[in-house]
């Protein structure tokens, strides 16, 4: 029995070694909480109370249990793709030839965009990672591969944050990207994380909602939006960073890409202060009536596209990581519906796809057909938006 026991615990030690250095692999990819000058300057933002970032409409959590129900009934037996997904594998020398038409836009999956305007490329919430995670180990991974190797990408003249969730601000690309002389755009706080990892101070630009900054020509101005933030799995980081979206306006095109957000009435604002705009580039994908005030859902993603003022839609933030409950195909199906109802222009290129808005291709049904839900089936409606007139 002693040695049952001795050989017990020692197995519970080697356990507990190798759970502690696997959490320990993911620590720094965690950031950093802001603190000093970079914390100070966070509390002069109107956005901020009470020790943290808020939205401007009140937030209704889901109840805890729901969630976990929700989450433990696995969703849709769809929600990863059986093959790997259809895709177009490029090079950098496709991106030597400037636009055409001065505006071009290549979709990398996910939220990654590699925006060529007004004779700049601006490269929007670049996730190269294998993860959606802190850990190479475990968390949602890629359905497939990155359409464009991070080493073949051409010149970029900025890189746009948008927030620091993992499926947007992904800590092995930044690493690779600390190498260069690329300006980082970011809301406010998310420099602590981007300085913890070895990014130069003099390369980080953070703005708060309706900031800008000029690169040549182009204004890149950081826009509200209404969501959360947090990377830290132990500790208390919620919403100590700000959220945005970001408007991009060049000379002659203007374009919105929206990061992640619920429904809110600052997107008329946005239209009317910054728009109209060529194209806009709106979340779509891992949503839940659960979580409606976090994310737009695809019905809401076309009001969105609709009250800013776009012209063409490109739906992101779906196709790439199973970060919900729904099939991975269901955003766009429902996008597209939305879409027909109300008589708006969607693109759908497929992942490593270039188009130019101003000369846009028909949709490109390059997804299966898979069972999904309606939104007569599953609604997805934020809250507290009484009063406002939706399209």
């Amino acid at each position: 029995m002693k040695r049952l026991l001795i050989a017990v615990l020692a197995l519970l030690a080697l356990l507990l070694q190798i759970l502690t250095i696997a959490f320990f692999t993911g620590w720094s990819a965690m950031g950093a909480q802001p603190e000093g000058a970079r914390l100070q300057r966070i509390q002069t933002s109107t956005q901020w109370r009470d020790g943290q970032f808020v939205n401007g409409l009140p937030q209704v959590e889901p109840d805890p249990v729901e969630a976990m129900q929700a989450w433990f009934g696995g969703g849709s037996p769809h929600n990863f793709p059986a093959e790997t997904p259809r895709y177009v594998q490029r090079s950098a020398q496709k991106f030597v030839s400037p636009p055409a038409t001065g505006l071009r836009i290549t979709w990398l999956g996910h939220s990654t965009l590699l925006i060529e305007i007004g004779g700049l490329r601006i490269l929007v919430d670049p996730v190269w990672g294998e993860r959606s995670s802190p850990f190479n180990w475990v968390g949602p991974r890629r359905f497939l591969p990155p359409p464009l190797a991070l080493e073949a990408l051409p010149e970029i003249d900025a890189v746009l944050i948008s927030h620091d969730h993992y499926d947007h601000l992904d800590f092995p690309t930044i690493r690779q990207l600390i190498e260069t002389d690329i300006p980082f755009l970011v809301p406010l706080g998310i420099g602590s994380h981007l300085e913890h990892w070895g990014v130069p101070a003099v390369r980080i630009i953070e703005r708060d909602w309706w900031q800008e900054h000029h690169i040549g020509d182009v204004r890149l101005v950081a826009t509200p939006a209404r969501h959360f933030s947090g990377r830290s799995i132990l500790l208390q980081d919620r919403n100590a960073t700000l959220w945005c979206g970001w408007a991009i306006l060049g000379p002659e095109h203007r374009v919105y890409y929206s990061g992640d957000t619920a429904m809110f009435p600052g997107f008329t604002e946005i239209g009317e202060r910054l728009g109209p705009f060529d194209a806009t580039m709106i979340e779509s994908g891992a949503y839940n009536a659960l979580w409606a005030d976090v994310h737009l859902g695809p019905e809401q993603a076309v009001q969105a596209h609709i009250m800013v003022g776009g012209g063409v839609m490109i739906p992101v933030h779906w196709g790439l990581f199973d970060l919900s409950l729904h099939s991975w195909t269901e955003p766009i199906e429902r996008v597209l519906a939305a879409a027909r109802d109300h008589g708006v222009s969607v693109v759908t290129p497929r992942p490593g796809a270039s188009l130019e808005p101003t000369a846009p291709m028909p949709p490109e049904r390059w997804w299966p057909q898979t069972p999904w839900q309606t939104a007569q089936q599953a609604p997805v409606v934020s809250s507290h938006l009484e009063g406002l007139k939706l399209p």
